[in-house]
């Protein structure tokens, strides 16, 4: 049960990948909330303009002021002037989805992203920006957890909860055995690799970007799209291209706040 500090934060985060919004009754349900609470909740954040509802008795969704805040934010913070040129340039040498996180925390955020499809099937899920990283069943789990040892990266994992079933894809590990062949793998090969673990039908590769100096890691940059076009070998031929704008990245990271030094963990 959510408690009642947390209660709004966790509605917005419920609703942030429901585009076509969701009842009361669903929204109460899964955060565990008394629905008393939660229509005064949700008549709360739709009085400070952060959700609507189109109709009487109809879904409650996110308004674009939750855009506009997490927009304003990450112009103000500069990543959006530091990565993109170097997003843009590695998703036109790809042609495949690229996408930024940054460590916050004991958490993995989706920041920027950048589309090079340009033809055929396009990779593009949702959410993005704003999203935590299921670091189960993702490359950019796998790269951020194969940079510390096991029981740090396990104790995230549990944190977090293991994605299985509905949540991941049929190539995702389903225990902790799994997850642990995937990091050692990850940090042999030097960038972790993904096929079809958050997604059937789709493939991804990620970098981990370290701080210069510190060699701390800030952050992690990926290359994902349908495993059709992001075989193996395509994957290893990308490999440095990749490996090149994880170290652009980290030798930039200093002029962003965001790209900050990821916080102390008990191991």
């Amino acid at each position: 049960m959510t408690n009642q500090r947390e209660r709004p934060l966790a509605i917005l985060e419920l609703l942030a990948p429901h585009a076509a919004g969701l009842p009361l009754h669903v929204v109460a349900d899964r955060l565990g909330i008394p629905r008393s609470a939660t229509h005064r909740l949700l008549g709360d954040l739709r009085a400070s303009g952060y959700v609507r509802q189109d109709e009487e008795g109809g879904p409650y969704r996110l308004t674009a002021r939750i855009a506009s805040l997490a927009f304003t934010y990450l112009s103000a913070n500069g990543i959006t002037d530091i990565a993109q040129p170097v997003l843009d340039r590695l998703a036109e040498q790809a042609g495949e989805l690229v996408r930024l996180a940054v460590i916050d925390g004991d958490r993995l955020t989706w920041v920027a992203k950048a589309q090079g499809a340009r033809h055929g099937l396009r990779y593009d899920p949702d959410p993005d920006a704003g999203a935590e990283v299921r670091l189960s069943c993702t490359a950019n789990g796998y790269a951020w957890l194969g940079t510390m040892e096991d029981d740090a990266a396990l104790e995230l994992v549990a944190r977090q909860g293991f994605s299985a079933g509905a949540e991941a894809g049929p190539g995702a590990p389903r225990g902790v055995a799994g997850l642990l062949d995937s990091l050692k793998e990850t940090r042999r090969r030097g960038y972790a690799v993904a096929h079809e673990t958050y997604e059937a039908g789709t493939s991804a590769m990620a970098a981990a970007i370290r701080r210069p100096g510190s060699g701390s890691v800030c952050g992690t940059v990926s290359i994902a799209g349908p495993s059709a076009r992001l075989t193996g070998a395509r994957m290893e031929a990308l490999a440095q291209v990749l490996l090149g704008a994880a170290e652009e990245l980290a030798a930039a990271s200093g002029a962003s706040p965001l790209f900050a030094p990821a916080l102390a963990r008990v191991a």
